[in-house]
């Protein structure tokens, strides 16, 4: 996945939905910024979380 096309995918999601998918697969979540989670987390997570937003 592009950067862009990530950064498009993070700025509709909210923190706290991509913090609990990030916990859920056990994925360190504390003094971490949202794209270096959405990088660890699979894109079908990504795009469903905003689908929702």
């Amino acid at each position: 996945m592009e950067d862009k096309e990530l950064e498009e995918l993070i700025k509709k999601i909210k923190g706290k939905d991509l913090n609990a998918e990030a916990k859920k697969r056990g994925i360190k979540t504390h003094c971490v910024k949202k794209i270096d989670i959405a990088k660890q987390l699979p894109r079908d997570v990504l795009e469903k979380l905003a689908a929702e937003a």
